[in-house]
C-alpha cells in the first residue's frame, strides 16, 4: 500500500504570521492527492514542503473566505503550466460558484489540463475511487461551508491459524481471496473484516451535526480550533471551535488520531491547545499542526 499521510501547508486562521502561512493540507492517499482549503500562499507552501503540481488529483474547498481559498487562483494556473497529465477535480460550495470563477481565471493563462468543476449542493457522496469514497457534510458557519470524509471500503483480513487447519497455502490463498470460495472453504471462514480506513477534515464551523457526522470512527480527523475556552463566546459568535470543543467530539465519536489547526493569531502559545484538548478528555494520538508537518495515518487496527 502506498503511503496515507497528511502534509500540512498552513495553520493560521484570518490573517497569516510569521509563523503560519494560511490555511492549506494535502492528504497523500495510495497515489492519489487531494488538496483541501488553498490559502494565500499555498503554491509557495507546497514547493517547500515537497509537494508537486502532478501530485494533486482533487481540490477541495469547504468555504469562500480568503485564507481557505485565494491561493486557488495560483494552484490552478501552477496544474496548466505543469500540464498535469490526470484530470484534476474540484469541489466547492455550489453557492460560492461565482468566487470559484473569479479565481479561476483571475488573470490570463493557457488552460491545458482538464480541469473538473464538482460543486457541492447538499450532504451525501461526492464521488468514488479505487481506494475511498468521498462524502460531504454541511457545517455551520456565517457563509455557506461543507466538510469533507474520506472512507476507505472494507476489506478482508486473512487468518494463519485458520487457513493452516484447512490445508489452504500458498497460492491457493489468492485464488480464494479473488473467487470467494475454494474447495468448499468459504473466504469468510477463514478471514475477518478489517475496517477500512477514514479520514475527515472539518473547518470554520460551530458545533453541529455535520461535524459530529464526519468526525465518526475516523482515524484522522482534522479540525479547527481556532479558540481557546476562554474565547468561547467569540467561537460561537463567529461559527468557530475552541480547542476543548475540538476535542469533545474525538472523544465522542472515537477518533484514534485528533490533528488540532487553523490557530488564531491572538494566542502566542500553541502548547495551549494541548493542555485543553486532553483536559477535555482527548487521550488518544494528539497532533498540534505546524506549517510543514508530515502526519501519517495511524496504522490500522
Amino acid at each position: 500500500m502506498s503511503a496515507r499521510e497528511l502534509v500540512v501547508l498552513g495553520t493560521a486562521s484570518q490573517v497569516p504570521t510569521r509563523h503560519r502561512n494560511h490555511n492549506g493540507y494535502v492528504l497523500l492517499w495510495d497515489g492519489q492527492g487531494i488538496l483541501f482549503d488553498p490559502g494565500e500562499g499555498t503554491q509557495r507552501q507546497m514547493l517547500r514542503a515537497g509537494v508537486a503540481a502532478h501530485d494533486l488529483h482533487r481540490i477541495c474547498v469547504t468555504h469562500f473566505h480568503g485564507d481557505h481559498s485565494l491561493g486557488l487562483a495560483g494552484v490552478i494556473q501552477r496544474i496548466n503550466l505543469d500540464r498535469v497529465p490526470h484530470p484534476v477535480t474540484a469541489h466547492f460550495p455550489a453557492s460560492g460558484q461565482r468566487f470559484f470563477d473569479r479565481l479561476r481565471y483571475a488573470t490570463a493563462y493557457r488552460e491545458t489540463v482538464a480541469l473538473t468543476e464538482a460543486p457541492v449542493a447538499a450532504d451525501g457522496p461526492l464521488a468514488a475511487a479505487p481506494s475511498y469514497t468521498l462524502d460531504a457534510m454541511k457545517l455551520s458557519h456565517p457563509v455557506e461551508s461543507y466538510g469533507y470524509r474520506l472512507t476507505e471500503p472494507d476489506g478482508r483480513r486473512m487468518l494463519p491459524r485458520l487457513l493452516a487447519e484447512r490445508g489452504i497455502r500458498g497460492p491457493d490463498v489468492g485464488r480464494l481471496q479473488k473467487e470467494g470460495v475454494l474447495g468448499g472453504v468459504t473466504l469468510e471462514e477463514v478471514s475477518e473484516v478489517r475496517r477500512g480506513q477514514r479520514f475527515a477534515f472539518v473547518m470554520d464551523t460551530r458545533l453541529c451535526d455535520g461535524v459530529y457526522a464526519l468526525a465518526e470512527g475516523c482515524d484522522m480527523l482534522v479540525i479547527e480550533s481556532t479558540f481557546l475556552d476562554e474565547d468561547e463566546q467569540l467561537a460561537i459568535d463567529h461559527g468557530h471551535l475552541t480547542a476543548s470543543q475540538a476535542a469533545r467530539v474525538a472523544v465522542d465519536a472515537g477518533v484514534r488520531h485528533l490533528v488540532l489547526t487553523h490557530f488564531s493569531q491572538r494566542y502566542s502559545d500553541p502548547g495551549v491547545y494541548e493542555q485543553q484538548a486532553r483536559a477535555a478528555g482527548f487521550d488518544g494520538e494528539l497532533t498540534i499542526a505546524r506549517d510543514l508537518l508530515r502526519v501519517p495515518l495511524p496504522k490500522r487496527t
